[in-house]
């Protein structure tokens, strides 16, 4: 048996859960951010709380690892760490992305056999931090920052469905609409909820962090094909 304490800070949401072997057996989200430095640290002790007055120890805390928001990342990193020096317990690192595709996966709508998954972050402008995944969280095309426009997803568009979903969704629905490939979920965020499922795997197999060193993969500034300094 394995309990994990998730905390998830890479966008406006600050979020933190418990989970027993997968199940998740507490969980809190603030939606009216970005408020991390306040939230944060007192919605942890409060889940650290909820599993010490219920004599369950906890194995590991999994911290969300971007891409997002440096100022909320750096936070969750950081209390994250904090916590798991406090009581000797291991850091478990679960991309940002690969979090959201867990809510159209469990509870979405039915996705055909190959449907694939495109979580997007907001980087500004027209641009996102996107990948591609199939419906075994297999990484077909892995993150990397995209400047939206029709042409962006035009190659996977042609051969397989895809749903958009993600705080970047909107800066491509207008452009990719019209196409018959191209599908929409609205108001999906990286939770720490549904860190559970992608955490526990980790942790079974032994991929945890180096706590000391570990750094998460903040939004950066990135060029189009043609050298143009976007922000």
């Amino acid at each position: 048996m394995s309990c994990i304490l998730h905390i998830e800070s890479s966008t406006t949401v600050c979020s933190v859960a418990v989970s027993e072997d997968s199940h998740v057996i507490y969980h809190k989200e603030e939606f009216e951010g970005p408020n991390h430095a306040r939230l944060l640290a007192p919605m942890v002790d409060e889940a650290a709380g909820f599993a010490d007055s219920h004599a369950i120890p906890l194995d590991a805390v999994a911290v969300s690892e971007g891409p997002g928001s440096y100022t909320g990342l750096r936070i969750g990193v950081s209390v994250a760490k904090g916590v798991c020096y406090g009581r000797n317990i291991p850091l478990i690192n679960v991309p940002t992305l690969e979090t959201m595709c867990v809510w159209p996966l469990l509870y979405g709508p039915e996705l055909p056999d190959d449907a694939l998954l495109c979580p997007m972050i907001d980087a500004r402008r027209m641009e996102v931090y996107a990948a591609l995944y199939d419906r075994a969280l297999h990484a077909v095309r892995p993150v990397q920052p995209d400047i939206v426009d029709e042409k962006t997803y035009a190659e996977w568009l042609e051969q397989r469905p895809v749903w958009f979903f993600g705080n970047g969704m909107a800066k491509c629905r207008g452009i990719l609409a019209a196409h018959p490939n191209a599908h929409f979920i609205d108001d999906i965020a990286p939770l720490a909820k549904y860190m559970a499922p992608l955490a526990e795997r980790r942790l079974i197999e032994g991929r945890v962090a180096d706590t000391a060193y570990f750094e998460p993969f903040y939004l950066k500034e990135f060029q189009a094909t043609t050298p143009r300094k976007l922000f």
